[in-house]
């Protein structure tokens, strides 16, 4: 790092300071501006927040290594920009009509009370578990590989740069959103969006350069690694197709195949319950000033949403093909002996690729978009959590709170999630495969909050009973599989050879955590029919209007004066882009 990169970095900063503080002089002291900023912002905004909060620290540090170790099988994600458009044209109408500040207070208006309180447990746990230990992890990672002599010492007890990094991302970070509230997270969120964009897209284009073109990128790795469409049966695996991987074939897991089964029915699952109805994502949609900019705000994103393939998956990919062609000293050491990249060093690509090929100045502009997806996810899902707690918890509690109340209780919120996250660096810092460790993690939370929502909005017929039973057996299916994956995992004492070979936990451990949360998904949506239609049929006048059988006709119309063919070309267009994406990348 060059003081022209330094200098770069802190004038960063300095632009995020002061829009803090001019957002701040904004604020007015309520909860509709603190929580939602005051409903009124632009397509713009909307969009740039929800692809900020979205590429965060699971993507610049684990999907650009998944790309060096896997290639672009993790693409199927990425190119969930369609989910967008279903939270557009299917789902916005819904929860803007509904005027909720939480996704947990939708599931009330149309089922129980009891299903928002379950809901916000749940968000407020999957936040822990992914968005906020992943975000501090990644922050360590970056500063590790960037800054590796950094080292603070207090009290005696000498602290590296994983550690400062992680401190630094998080502090930072809950300054300027326990301040601002959601305003100063949807501005500065924008400001990031463009900052990541162009300094990712540059590492590409200087990537491909040192190493001698996109031509040169497929010849020198695998075809396979240039395929989204993964076979059941890896390379060398004969006489099975069972979904539990066997002693000695561990090319069944994570890092080294992902099955098109898994990819087609499991993914989406998982895409649409993120997209669609996780508060993180969707609380930038209830900050619009009209359904109109909300879904302009949704279908803006889904175009951008298309770019992580380029601009993090390709780079790590570029990193892995440096390495194997000795074109960029620095990289070789995170390939091994067997020529294939380390999983201990991959999540390391893409910080090494940036002190490899950047130039001076420009390595300073790459670092910030860095550090401004670190800080935007983190952002996002501190004001998430302070949102989920004050509205679904405390203002329940205290009906008679007053505005000032609530905006207080926010920030007190945030801040004790900031030192939530602290408290988690040392559980995250030992998970192997980042981006794996959250598809797994979402796998199994994500399906029975899928099925109340979409099978709710789609079946008027549903019922709190139902909904209740079927998430409550749901997370109790995906808590049972996290408690017998994390000690394995994590590598813990005792348990780093794993369960005994063809046990009931092996077993359990061992399934592909694809399938595993396809069967959370069936038992679900078969409990929340089941039990919905053993029981009595849900009042008429509870679910008007958030069902598309309850729709009014006034409703209709609002709705279809809300878009026009613009919207329709600029949604087919994202359509068209993926299709092309998944039929060139087929091998």
């Amino acid at each position: 790092m060059t003081t022209l990169d330094w200098f770069v970095i802190f004038g960063y900063f300095g632009v995020i300071l002061g829009l803090t503080w001019w957002v701040i002089r904004k604020n007015r002291d309520t909860a509709d501006d603190y929580f939602l900023a005051g409903r009124n912002v632009g397509w713009l905004i909307v969009g740039a927040s929800i692809f900020a909060s979205n590429i965060g620290s699971e993507h610049l540090v684990g999907l650009a290594g998944s790309g060096a170790t896997s290639g672009v099988a993790m693409a199927h994600y990425e190119l969930h920009a369609w989910c967008l458009l279903v939270l557009g044209w299917v789902l916005v109408p819904f929860y803007m009509r509904s005027r909720v500040y939480t996704m947990p207070e939708f599931l009330e208006r149309r089922f129980s009370p009891a299903a928002r309180t379950v809901l916000s447990v749940i968000s407020l746990v999957a936040y822990v578990l992914t968005k906020i230990a992943v975000g501090i992890f990644a922050g360590g990672i970056v500063f590790g590989a960037l800054l590796p002599e950094l080292s603070v010492t207090i009290g005696g007890a000498t602290f590296n740069s994983f550690w400062v990094g992680s401190v630094l991302v998080v502090v930072l970070t809950g300054l300027y959103t326990v301040l601002g509230g959601m305003r100063a997270v949807a501005y500065t969120e924008a400001l990031q969006t463009l900052i990541l964009v162009v300094g990712s897209l540059m590492l590409t284009v200087f990537g491909l350069r040192a190493l001698g073109g996109w031509s040169e990128l497929r010849t020198v790795l695998d075809p396979d690694m240039f395929n989204l469409w993964k076979p059941l049966i890896p390379a060398g695996v004969e006489g099975t197709w069972a979904p539990v991987k066997e002693p000695g074939r561990m090319a069944w897991y994570f890092n080294t195949n992902y099955p098109w089964l898994g990819m087609l029915f499991c993914a989406p699952i998982i895409g649409l319950w993120y997209w669609c109805t996780d508060q993180y994502i969707v609380q930038r949609t209830l900050i619009a000033s009209s359904e109109t900019e909300a879904r302009r705000g949704t279908i803006f994103a889904a175009f951008l949403k298309l770019l992580p393939v380029f601009i993090f998956i390709i780079p790590g990919m570029i990193a892995f093909a440096l390495a194997k062609s000795g074109r960029a000293p620095g990289l070789e050491g995170i390939i091994g002996p067997d020529g294939q990249v380390l999983n201990s060093q991959a999540q390391a690509a893409f910080p090494l690729m940036v002190q490899a090929v950047m130039p001076a100045g420009l390595r300073g502009l790459v670092v910030a978009g860095l550090l401004a997806a670190l800080m935007s996810s983190l952002a996002g899902v501190f004001n998430a959590c302070s949102t989920l707690f004050t509205m679904d918890f405390y203002s329940r509690m205290h009906p008679t709170a007053s505005q000032h109340q609530l905006v207080w209780t926010g920030r007190v919120a945030t801040t004790v999630m900031v030192l939530v996250g602290l408290a988690w660096i040392p559980v995250i810092q030992g998970a192997r495969g980042l981006y794996d460790y959250l598809q797994g993690v979402q796998g199994y939370l994500a399906p029975p909050i899928f099925a109340v929502f979409f099978l709710g909005v789609f079946m008027k017929r549903l019922n709190a009973k139902g909904c209740l039973s079927a998430l409550i057996v749901g997370f109790l299916l995906g808590a049972f599989r996290l408690a017998v994956d994390t000690p394995v995992t994590l590598g813990m004492a005792g348990f780093e050879g794993g369960y005994p070979t063809g046990s009931l936990l092996w077993i359990v451990n061992n399934i592909y955590f694809q399938y595993y949360s396809l069967v959370i998904f069936l038992v679900s949506c078969a409990v929340l029919i089941g039990v919905s239609y053993a029981t009595e049929v849900p009042d008429a006048r509870q679910i008007s209007g958030l069902t598309m059988a309850t729709v009014t006709e006034e409703q209709r119309r609002a709705t279809r004066a809300s878009w026009d063919r613009s919207d329709v070309v600029a949604s087919v267009c994202v359509l068209v882009l993926i299709l092309v994406a998944y039929l060139y990348f087929n091998g």
